[in-house]
């Protein structure tokens, strides 16, 4: 369980940091990819994204 939640908080880390790129492909402003401001910063909790990135992975890796 520790290792997925890892996984998990990592994931969401590299996304957070490839934002500004896949905002530009409209990932990160769909229904359920929450943003707000805190402590001077703006930051992003992209749930749908990256479900939607998980399921697109999960079938590459099924066809290949």
């Amino acid at each position: 369980m520790l290792k997925w939640l890892l996984v998990v908080v990592l994931a969401l880390a590299v996304f957070s940091g490839l934002m500004p790129l896949l905002r530009r492909l409209g990932l990160g402003r769909l229904p359920g990819d929450f943003e707000f401001r805190a402590f001077g910063r703006e930051w992003a909790i992209p749930l749908t994204s990256t479900v939607l990135l998980s399921l697109l992975a999960a079938l590459l890796a099924k066809l290949l």
